[in-house]
């Protein structure tokens, strides 16, 4: 990872078709595990009201990852709104296929789930062999503790609280 600069930055709405174009690369990718299919115009659907809410909502973001000054993923932030779980949710994560296995997104995750004061919560799913990997190498090595909790609400699912530490 050496001479690479990484950034997260925080998005304005008038940057949302810039993360809806970049949701379709993601989507794409994750089309063998979730089974989507493209619409007739060729593109994946994404739920319009549900990608505002990133810009609208109280701890939701959608975060732009720049490498060297160039576009390279992006990040994704909820609130989580599952029952008895209060935590802030790393919702999606994309990183372009050129900046990966550099440790650009272990460095960046690691960043976000130790910064401050809260909960984490992450999700990937069970058929998505990289994203088992790069997981489990990233909790492995979190200074924080990370625990396997089971969730109902989508059992396809691999959830883990990450949780702050406490004096």
């Amino acid at each position: 990872m050496t001479d690479l600069t990484i950034e997260l930055l925080p998005t304005e709405l008038d940057q949302a078709p810039l993360i809806r174009n970049l949701y379709q690369f993601y989507a794409y990718e994750s089309s063998d595990w979730e089974e989507e299919d493209v619409d007739l115009d060729g593109r994946y659907y994404i739920h319009d009201e549900h990608l505002l809410r990133y810009w609208h909502d109280q701890d939701w973001s959608a975060n732009l990852l720049l490498v060297n000054g160039y576009v390279a993923g992006f990040l994704l932030v909820e609130r989580s709104e599952l029952p008895g779980i209060d935590a802030l949710e790393l919702a999606d994560l994309f990183i372009l296929k050129k900046y990966r296995r550099k440790g650009i997104g272990k460095a960046l995750v690691t960043q976000v789930l130790t910064g401050g004061h809260e909960n984490w919560l992450v999700r990937y799913y069970r058929q998505d062999d990289a994203a088992e990997a790069f997981w489990g190498a990233v909790l492995s090595d979190l200074p924080r503790p990370a625990r396997a909790i089971e969730l109902d609400d989508e059992p396809q699912l691999t959830n883990f609280l990450v949780t702050r530490v406490t004096h």
